[in-house]
């Protein structure tokens, strides 16, 4: 009888090289400079799976500040203006019903014009 020599898989790590806190680059060396930008901060919406992009603080600011404004022009000019409105509807409405009146008082004497 042939008995198989055991193996096993031994965890195995690549290792970590830390840098030490105070390390600087040496005198004639120049920085590199990168033309890659970070990537812009984004909200996960855990629920639907979506990464939001978050404005930056400009946008929000500006479109705040617009929202704001046009609510409270909108609420201002409504108040100066209800009264206006209301006038003006009581004298067209008055209009059409003399209007309605004329129209009923000639159909009426055209009808009685014929009866006769």
């Amino acid at each position: 009888m042939y008995l198989k020599q055991p193996s096993a898989n031994v965890p195995s790590y690549r290792p970590m090289v830390v840098p030490p806190a105070d390390l600087e680059r040496p005198e004639e060396v120049e920085a590199e400079k990168t033309t890659e930008q970070p990537e812009p901060p984004s909200l996960r919406i855990p629920v639907l799976d979506i990464k939001m992009p978050i404005p930056e603080t400009a946008v929000v600011v500006t479109a705040v500040t617009t929202a704001v404004i046009a609510v409270t022009t909108t609420t201002i000019t409504q108040s100066l203006f209800e009264p206006i409105k209301k006038k003006v509807q009581k004298q067209l409405q008055a209009k059409v019903n003399k209007w309605k009146e004329n129209r009923q008082k000639k159909k009426d004497s055209s009808e009685n014009l014929k009866q006769e």
